[in-house]
């Protein structure tokens, strides 16, 4: 019982430009360039207030930028000139682009000032993808 702890791994920190379509399990350091609320739903006057907030975050790093979905708890920590570790992240493709985002299964959580700056120029949300189906002969 001594040595419980060497079961876990380190992980391993992906970098935006990295990212690909229908992948996940992703481990990034970003920051907020820019968050918006595109939906806010429910009842807060129940016993049991339920709200759905949606909001796109703008993150990046030093090799691009990407759109992260922001759900209900997270909304609160996605502020501008956040950084953020997304764990367990990803790779959600909203009509034909995109998005990053983190599941029940992954972590948002609020870390020190990088030091890096956001390269603005390759926005990874931008580009649009098609779904090909490739016929075996």
């Amino acid at each position: 019982m001594a040595d419980s702890k060497s079961g876990l791994r380190k992980p391993v920190f992906t970098k935006v430009d990295q990212l690909c379509p229908g992948t996940s399990g992703h481990t990034l350091t970003v920051k907020v360039v820019n968050a918006k609320m595109v939906m806010q739903r429910g009842r807060s006057d129940g016993p049991q207030s339920r709200q759905m907030r949606i909001a796109e975050c703008l993150v990046g790093d030093e090799t691009g930028m990407i759109i992260f979905t922001a759900r209900n708890d997270q909304v609160d920590t996605m502020t501008e000139g956040a950084t953020v570790i997304l764990r367990n992240a990803k790779i959600d493709m909203f009509k034909g682009s995109m998005r990053l985002a983190v599941d029940k299964w992954g972590r948002v959580e609020l870390t020190e000032p990088a030091s890096f700056t956001v390269k603005e120029d390759n926005n990874l949300s931008l580009i649009e993808y098609e779904l090909v189906n490739v016929v075996a002969e």
